[in-house]
């Protein structure tokens, strides 16, 4: 087993995964059109390509830290990556589009494993005072792989081909899995309580039903009936999921880790603000096309300058922590993307691109600043005992409230296009939307204002 002195490069191999697997969930966006016209269907059907992907990425999520017990955290990521490249090279030689949705659910199931299970070895191998600057430089990618997805997926498809898209995951995960065999440990718990299957059942097929009904929704298809019998049957088996739980030892997801204060704000308040960033690369590129008149690229190019607001943030975040607390950044932070998306709800056609690209990378810095304090929190009073619990339930809350960001931007559009009898949705209509999803994000403030003021002082170093 590593030393603790090699952390920083267990961060950066797991980094490397995180940014292959957000990356992929989002670059397929912009190749659509080309997919359909290769594989000859109609591009409303490609989005199976999309939802697919969720499917494997929602079923196996919550199984990811119960898996990594039994099996050991270096053999889960290893087979993770094999299966995500390996799917990846037989995506790319897709010659149907049923061909292409079943690897791309092979796909999502590589995903699921690869991201908790690596989070869950950055946890065990690093001391507590080193884990916010190790989280801070780890969870850079989510912040970029959304972001630059469709700017990377339009640049590939239009100059190459949208197989490249797939192409591109291969020397990436070649690398991944060379360094994870030599520096990630094999660490697995010495008496696993039984698999829940049940639970696997039951939490894995809700999940996999609220993504795809979001999914579905954001994108204006299958219409009303469906999306909502999809919205009751999801929500159906999360709440039999609920009763199980309560009834079993050792539940898939463990809902009893809500009784430690810190994790439970952590998720109540990351929850209000993943709605907004789950929103954001939803509402953004088609709002500049709406109300500054740019093309498909030139949007996707704004768009980009949040991720580089990020990573100027990064080096400060641990400074940052260390000086004030997690308490009072947080809740000062909190209302930072409610500032934020109502600057952007009040840009107009002929306003200079420049304040819009400012208000972007100030955007890119306050999410670096939020979800860094967030994503360490959550561990702070954790025991290692229950570390893999964690890292499960955690992941799957996290995947679920950024398909609520999407849901509620794509139900306040669709609502305020019907009310105001706009064939299509307006500028005025986005407008709304991010006011309502920034509004949401307020949320976090009073989650923040719950935790002491003494919470996680031996992860930032904040003595006051």
């Amino acid at each position: 087993m590593p030393s603790i002195s090699r952390p920083h490069l267990i961060a950066l191999i797991v980094a490397s995964m995180f940014f292959m697997e957000q990356l992929d969930g989002t670059i397929l966006a912009t190749a659509l059109p080309s997919i359909a016209h290769s594989l000859h269907v109609d591009t409303v059907s490609t989005s199976v390509a999309l939802t697919s992907y969720i499917i494997g990425l929602a079923i196996f999520i919550p199984a990811s830290g119960a898996l990594a017990d039994r099996l050991g955290s270096r053999t889960v990521l290893t087979g993770a990556i094999i299966m995500f490249v390996a799917c990846s090279v037989l995506c790319a030689s897709a010659t149907s589009l049923i061909f292409l949705a079943c690897m791309r659910t092979l796909q999502g199931i590589g995903g699921a494993l690869m991201v908790p299970v690596g989070r869950l070895v950055v946890l065990r191998g690093t001391a507590r005072e080193d884990l916010v600057r190790t989280m801070t430089w780890m969870m850079l990618p989510a912040t970029l792989g959304p972001l630059m997805g469709p700017v990377v997926g339009g640049f590939i498809t239009t100059y190459l081909s949208w197989r490249w898209n797939f192409y591109l995951n291969i020397p990436v995960g070649l690398v991944g899995l060379l360094l994870t065999r030599r520096f990630i440990p094999n660490v697995r718990a010495t008496n696993p309580p039984p698999f829940d299957v049940r639970g696997m059942v039951l939490a894995g097929g809700g999940l996999a039903i609220l993504s795809i009904a979001a999914e579905l929704f954001s994108h204006g298809e299958g219409g009303g009936m469906l999306v909502l019998g999809m919205l009751i049957g999801g929500s159906s088996l999360m709440g039999l999921y609920s009763l199980h739980a309560g009834r079993t030892d050792a539940p898939l997801l463990d809902f009893s880790l809500f009784r430690v204060p810190t994790f439970a704000i952590s998720v109540v308040g990351g929850a209000a603000s993943r709605v907004a960033v789950g929103s954001l690369p939803f509402l953004f590129p088609t709002f500049l096309q709406i109300g500054a008149g740019l093309n498909a690229a030139q949007s996707g190019a704004i768009t980009f300058i949040a991720p580089l607001g990020a990573i100027a943030m990064r080096p400060f975040v641990p400074a940052t922590l260390a000086r004030w607390g997690f308490r009072r950044v947080l809740m000062a932070n909190g209302f930072s993307a409610a500032i934020l998306f109502a600057l952007i709800a009040g840009f107009h056609k002929g306003q200079p691109l420049w304040t819009l690209s400012l208000i972007l990378f100030v955007a890119g810095m306050a999410q670096a600043t939020q979800f860094s304090a967030y994503n360490t929190i959550a561990y702070a009073d954790i025991s290692r005992q229950r570390m893999s619990a964690a890292t499960s339930l955690y992941s799957t809350l996290q995947q679920l409230m950024l398909s609520v960001g999407i849901c509620t931007a794509a139900g306040t559009l669709t609502l305020t296009h019907i009310l105001w009898r706009h064939a299509t949705p307006t500028l005025h209509d986005f407008s709304i939307a991010f006011l309502v999803t920034g509004t949401i994000s307020m949320l976090a403030v009073p989650a923040a204002a719950c935790l002491s003021p003494q919470a996680g002082a031996s992860m930032s170093g904040n003595k006051s």
